[in-house]
Formats: structure tokens, C-alpha cells, sequence
């Protein structure tokens, strides 16, 4: 199941990024600006925000796996509809048709994987399943490229679909595991209701802290291959091929290595992925500033470090995401989660940074933006780190508490 997916995982953001590489042949047949193009990822990113928490609170009372399967068959078949699209109205409602399916695959996803495994193997279990993210990504860059080039912008789109659906039929054979079959922590009233996410300390600074670095990210890959060739005076093909390629590898690399990293120290401190989360983020501060500040060849080096930096927090901190809040209502909470990194996060930044460029006419002054918003990102889990909940207890809150009243008894 966890390879599953997995792949669905990778070939969602394969479907994502296609769109950004063959965006200039869209705009050519359809003679449409950059704001009607942007509005394509408006659209998608607007539909995935709001039909999330939705979706997330269904999938909490309902069976995951059909919510999966049937997510998995919209976007795949709203994907290969491409071949019927003649019209920028028509690629707009399919976009918009995408983001809800796909929110319902991400919503119920990591709750499952959550039954699959217990609390000490999840940071690697989810650096597996979100290393779908930066390789997807780099993937479709490259396909979208290569295929858009040579057959037209449509023929990415029909290779990213076709998988979906075998692999939506592969999910529905698979068998469902018990709502919170691998949870060893104690349920407590904090971790255990909607009503509570709002006062939930470990679940607030995790998501914060997440959409913080979402920011960054998320700004720094729309502008890095501008910067590339407008700052540092590479190609347009040589800056995205650099880019797909150092995303691929530490996609992978930094994925896996910062889930596994976590996941061994969780044994001696409870707090590791905020912990690992908070440090990493802190260490790629220097490291971006480097990477803008710096020419080449030396440059190649910063960005590639600072990027390996970044995802070494995909694993560790969507654990703890995950184990902030109780099994009955995760999928709401990850849906909850979701809704607010992109809302604080990617939905924002590539425009403030955008702004920021053309007020100063200067990138680098744009990417400090970025820069603080990963400060931040570092200051908040750091703060966090102390609300992490202990396997087999409560949230740190809680057991501070217990430790109180026990103490006034004796």
C-alpha cells in the first residue's frame, strides 16, 4: 500500500508540473497572457484548498480507500480529457476538476499510512511517500519538456494519466487498515476532536512552522530558474535542467535521509522532528544567502546545499503533523493542515517575491523574503518542540500537568 501510494504521490505532482513547462505552448495556441496562465494555478490551487477540509472531515468517517481510488480516477481522467481541450475556458475547468481530485488523495493519504506503521518509523515511512513531491516535480519538468517539444504540449499530459488509473485499480484491491491500529499515544481530549485543533500546540507550531517553509519554497523554485538566467547569465534550457536535476537528487536524498535521521533519534528525545525540523531550516539560512549572493561556480554548490537543507523537513515535520493529532480525526486535521500552508505559504509567495523584484528591480532582494520566512519557520519549531507529544502519553502540555498534580499528592 505504501508503494502505491507512493507512485500515486509522484505522478500527482508529475501532473502539477507538466503545466509549468509546456506553459508557453498553451499560451502560444490559445493567445492568452501571463495572467490567464497564471490563472490556471489559481484555479487548481483554489479548488485543492477548499475541497480539502471537506474531504479530510469525510474521510474520518468513511472508508479512506475509495476515497483514494476515487480521487485517483477524476484527476487521471480529467487529465487525459486534456485531448478534448480546444479552449482556454475548457483547460480552465479541468484544472479547477484536478485540484479536487487530488485533494482527496492528500487528505486520506497520510492517515492511512499513519494505521501502517507505528509512530517510530513514520518519519521514514512519510519521507518515502512525500519524496513523490520534489522527484515528481523534476520529473515533470523534464516530460513536459522533452514530449511537449517534440509531440506538443498536450502528449505530457496523456503519459501522466494513463498510470493514475492502473494504479487507481491496483488500491482498490488492497485491504484497509484499522483506524489507528499503530497508535501508541494516549488519546487525550487535545488530540482527539475537531473543536480542540484550534487550542492543539503541537498541531498549531508543526503547520505554522510548515507553512512558513512552504513559503520559502515555494517562491524560491517559481523564481530560481529566473534568477538563473537573469542574474547569473545561464540558458534558459541549461538553469531548468540544472535545477530539475539537483531537485531530483536531493528530492530523494534529503528526503529519505531526513525521515531516517528523525526517526533515529526519536528514541532518545520525543521532540525529534521538530527538533531535526527546526535545526536543518536554521542551517539552510546561510546557505540561501549564499547561494543568491554568490556567483559561479561556487553558486552551483550553495543552491544544491540549501535545497538538500530545505527537504530535509518533509519527512520529519509531516510526521509530526500526523502525530500531533489523534487517528479519528487526522485526515480532517492533514486536510486542515493543507488548507493553511498553501493559504500562509505557495499561494503567496511567488507574488510577494514577485513584487519585492519589481520595486527594488533586484531578485536577490526578493529572495530575502524567503530567507525570513524560514527564520521563522526555525523560531516557531523550536518553540513547538516542547508540545511534541510522547509515545504512549499525552501531549508535553499534558504530562507536565500529570507531573504537578502527582507531586502535590505526595
Amino acid at each position: 500500500m505504501l508503494a502505491v501510494l507512493t507512485a500515486l504521490n509522484f505522478l500527482n505532482y508529475i501532473d502539477r508540473s507538466i503545466l509549468f513547462a509546456v506553459q508557453p505552448l498553451i499560451q502560444r495556441e490559445f493567445h492568452i497572457g501571463d495572467l490567464e496562465a497564471g490563472y490556471l494555478t489559481t484555479a487548481f490551487i483554489l479548488c485543492y484548498m477548499v475541497a480539502a477540509p471537506l474531504l479530510g472531515f469525510l474521510s474520518d468517517r468513511v472508508a479512506r480507500r475509495p476515497i483514494i481510488v476515487g480521487g485517483a480516477i477524476v484527476w487521471s481522467a480529467a487529465t487525459l480529457l486534456t485531448a478534448v481541450t480546444h479552449d482556454y475556458r475548457t483547460l480552465l475547468i479541468r484544472h479547477a476538476i484536478v485540484g479536487i481530485g487530488e485533494a482527496s488523495f492528500v487528505a486520506a493519504a497520510p492517515s492511512l499510512i499513519a494505521d501502517l506503521f507505528p509512530e517510530t518509523r513514520r518519519g521514514r515511512v512519510l519521507s518515502i511517500f512525500f519524496m513523490g513531491i520534489p522527484s515528481g516535480t523534476a520529473l515533470g519538468y523534464v516530460l513536459g519538456a522533452w514530449l511537449g517539444q517534440a509531440h506538443g504540449w498536450r502528449a505530457p499530459f496523456y503519459v501522466a494519466a494513463a498510470p493514475g488509473l492502473l494504479l487507481a485499480f491496483l488500491m482498490a484491491w488492497l485491504r484497509e487498515p484499522a483506524r489507528g491500529a499503530c497508535d501508541s499515544a494516549t488519546a487525550t481530549a487535545e488530540r482527539g476532536t475537531i473543536a480542540s485543533l484550534a487550542r492543539n500546540r503541537a498541531f498549531l507550531t508543526a503547520t505554522l512552522g510548515m507553512a512558513m517553509m512552504t513559503f520559502a519554497l515555494g517562491g524560491m523554485q517559481v523564481w530560481m530558474p529566473t534568477f538563473l538566467v537573469r542574474v547569473r547569465g545561464m540558458s534558459l534550457f541549461g538553469a531548468n535542467l540544472y535545477f530539475a536535476a539537483i531537485t531530483l537528487l536531493n528530492g530523494v536524498v534529503a528526503t529519505l535521509s531526513g525521515g531516517w535521521l528523525a526517526d533515529r533519534l526519536l528514541s532518545r528525545r520525543r521532540d525529534a522532528y521538530y527538533f531535526v525540523s527546526a535545526v536543518t531550516l536554521a542551517i539552510s539560512i546561510p546557505l540561501t544567502l549564499a547561494a543568491i549572493y554568490t556567483g559561479r561556480p561556487a553558486m552551483y554548490v550553495f543552491v544544491f546545499a540549501a535545497e538538500f537543507a530545505l527537504l530535509l523537513n518533509n519527512g520529519p515535520l509531516n510526521a509530526a503533523v500526523v502525530d500531533a493529532v489523534g487517528a479519528r480525526v487526522r485526515g480532517f486535521a492533514i486536510a486542515v493542515n493543507i488548507l493553511i500552508i498553501h493559504l500562509l505559504g505557495d499561494a503567496l509567495s511567488p507574488s510577494v517575491m514577485g513584487y519585492l523584484s519589481d520595486r527594488t528591480h533586484s531578485l536577490q532582494t526578493a529572495f530575502l523574503a524567503g530567507v525570513a520566512a524560514l527564520a521563522i519557520s526555525s523560531a516557531v519549531l523550536m518553540i513547538g518542540k516542547r508540545y511534541a507529544p510522547g509515545l504512549g502519553g499525552g501531549s508535553a502540555s499534558t504530562s507536565v500537568a500529570q507531573l504537578g498534580g502527582d507531586h502535590a499528592e505526595v
